[in-house]
């Protein structure tokens, strides 16, 4: 699965009573689909998911699932502390039609947490997962790092196909490119080499009788030996294979731009949940290599990112979410509301990423 781009991690709207406000979820992520982000992330951090019980977790799921937008690549924050119910979390984001499973690092016993514990864990989850994993590392939540070294021999597993690397440590996301530069992988991708989910090749299978593979270049009229430039028709959609590696995403909206200049792929940033357009800028200006939009673009961003991001929260980018027009709404407690001066300073600082 190619996992290039900008992911908002979407938020879980409640009701003033602590209530799950579904309704409000369907609105975002039908916004969020209308936006140039690859792909959502649902029950991340940012979704207060170790706030939800099992239940609750599972009908978010659902819902997010049925209002995306079939193009957009479709992950589930489906860890929990232990492997066996990860595993149950992570098969039914599969069944609802989830495209990747993101899993945090397990960190309740700490210091039981060793480089064995951690291989041991996601290479029994991935072994089992009917999707492919995307491990996750938030430090500043789990208060556990997993080293660079632990993820390049994570690497190697065929099912862990990437990283969110939470941490902000650009040098760290440096040495983990480096060291999985040897792995290489092919995701389906279309024809303007953006990422295929299964709902879409569903889709278009269900308009066809099915697809015939031919070479790309006969597409145009042209007469070519198949090779990898080779396409597959199906219906009236078309597909090629894209090779990609390990996939390295970040979580640090301000360091996005130095973590791409450095082998980032993308990132899954809370910013992007009241700013995606505002984040996906950097990153199209980092694609199209004009690194001085990309860097301009990037200071347009920083101070909110860490500021309503960082230091305030889930409570902070909710609010932020609420000024740009989508719900963001109360958190559950014990995350209390913000205080008016508070609101006011986001506001401020939102004033002119209004997207």
């Amino acid at each position: 699965m190619l996992l290039h781009g900008i992911f908002p991690p979407v938020t879980t709207p409640f009701y003033p009573d602590g209530n799950v406000y579904f309704k409000k979820l369907e609105a975002n992520v039908d916004r969020y689909s209308r936006t140039p982000v690859s792909g959502l992330v649902v029950l991340g951090s940012t979704g207060e998911s170790i706030m939800l019980s099992d239940q609750e977790r599972r009908e978010v799921l659902k819902t997010a699932r049925e209002a995306a937008s079939p193009n957009k690549v479709l992950i589930a924050g489906t860890g929990v502390e232990s492997a066996v119910e990860t595993l149950k979390l992570t098969e039914y984001a599969a069944e609802v039609g989830y495209d990747v499973a993101l899993i945090r690092t397990p960190h309740f016993y700490r210091k039981q947490m060793q480089p064995a514990n951690l291989l041991a864990f996601y290479r029994t989850v991935a072994d089992r997962s009917p999707l492919p994993v995307l491990i996750y590392n938030v430090p500043v939540f789990t208060a556990y790092d997993i080293a660079a070294e632990l993820v390049i021999e994570l690497a190697e597993h065929s099912n862990i196909i990437g990283i969110k690397e939470s941490s902000g440590d650009v040098e760290k996301v440096r040495r983990m490119v480096a060291g999985t530069a040897h792995i290489k992988r092919s995701a389906t991708v279309t024809e303007m080499f953006e990422a295929v989910t299964p709902r879409m090749l569903a889709a278009a299978a269900a308009s066809d009788d099915g697809g015939q593979l031919v070479p790309v270049g006969l597409l145009s009229g042209e007469s070519v030996k198949p090779s990898s430039s080779a396409v597959t028709v199906l219906g009236k959609m078309k597909t090629r294979q894209k090779e990609v590696g390990f996939q390295v995403l970040v979580g640090a909206a301000q360091k996005l731009h130095p973590s791409l200049d450095v082998g980032a792929v993308g990132g899954i940033l809370a910013f992007a949940d009241p700013a995606p357009t505002a984040c996906y800028e950097i990153y199209a200006a980092w694609k199209e290599g004009d690194a001085e939009l990309a860097r301009l673009k990037q200071e347009r961003i920083s101070q909110a990112a860490i500021r309503v991001g960082g230091d305030l929260g889930t409570p902070g980018i909710k609010h932020a979410m609420d000024f740009n027009g989508y719900f963001g709404g109360p958190a559950r407690l014990p995350l209390l509301p913000l205080t008016a001066d508070v609101k006011s300073e986001i506001e401020k600082l939102m004033a002119d990423i209004r997207n």
